[in-house]
């Protein structure tokens, strides 16, 4: 009789209704894995995604709908992934919180809406979903922020929390090895918020990138997929992808 398949691999992917999130999942989706999809309110683009990845190949899609500033829904999120396929090969933690917060005006509310969402909710989805990734012997990849290293002004909340999850990468890394690899990738230039960026601004960044340009979610989306496929012996890193924009000089 002919072996049997091997299973395919299976990511959990947090904020994939959109951006950089359906990147990722489109990305991981046409390399094999099978994937579970968490949402909050984009329910027409992730329904649009979903039916789209399912078009491609049946059976290989599950979206999942929480709050993830809702701490008693996190666990359920890897419940449902391997009740659905049986296994969890991958954890990416794109969701984030990004909004000012200028100083004067800060609030305990801005506080724990942004670390909830960014440094909070990904060590509580590592956490549940480590004894899956132990036994798959998988990978976590945390997207983070050159903000984490160089602040943004007017951001000092965003910053905060986005080097709270870089700390939380590298302890992570610790204590989950030797079995499971956790590592982030921090973006540059890659898509301007959707509110708009002055065009000034916009020169300026670029003016401090040596490649000159913006990148592009699939950028992001194949070093997701590098990190977790190809990087075996990488863990504990913070991948920057972001034209060389933290270069001195």
């Amino acid at each position: 009789m002919p072996a049997s398949a091997a299973p395919r691999p299976v990511a959990l992917v947090t904020g994939a209704a959109r951006r950089l999130g359906a990147a990722i999942a489109r990305r991981l989706h046409a390399a094999g894995h099978d994937l579970a999809l968490h949402y909050r309110d984009s329910a027409a683009d992730m329904q649009a995604l979903a039916s789209a990845l399912e078009a491609a190949r049946p059976g290989s899609v599950l979206s999942l709908r929480a709050d993830l500033a809702d701490v008693a829904a996190l666990p359920g999120l890897v419940d449902a992934a391997v009740a659905r396929f049986g296994r969890l090969d991958a954890l990416v933690n794109n969701a984030s919180a990004f909004s000012p917060t200028p100083l004067g005006t800060i609030t305990a509310a801005d506080w724990d809406t942004q670390f909830a969402t960014n440094a909070r909710a990904p060590l509580l989805l590592a956490q549940a979903a480590a004894p899956h990734l132990r036994a798959a012997r998988g990978a976590i990849v945390n997207l983070v922020d050159l903000y984490a290293e160089r602040p943004l002004r007017d951001h000092a909340v965003y910053c905060m929390s986005k080097a709270a999850l870089v700390a939380g990468t590298r302890a992570l890394a610790l204590e989950l090895a030797p079995e499971v690899r956790v590592n982030a990738i921090a973006p540059g230039a890659i898509l301007w918020p959707e509110e708009g960026k002055p065009e000034a601004a916009k020169a300026a960044m670029l003016a401090r990138t040596p490649l000159a340009r913006v990148g592009s979610e699939h950028d992001i989306a194949d070093a997701v997929l590098w990190l977790l496929q190809g990087a075996g012996y990488t863990t504990g890193h913070v991948l920057p992808v972001d034209g060389g924009r933290l270069l001195p000089g």
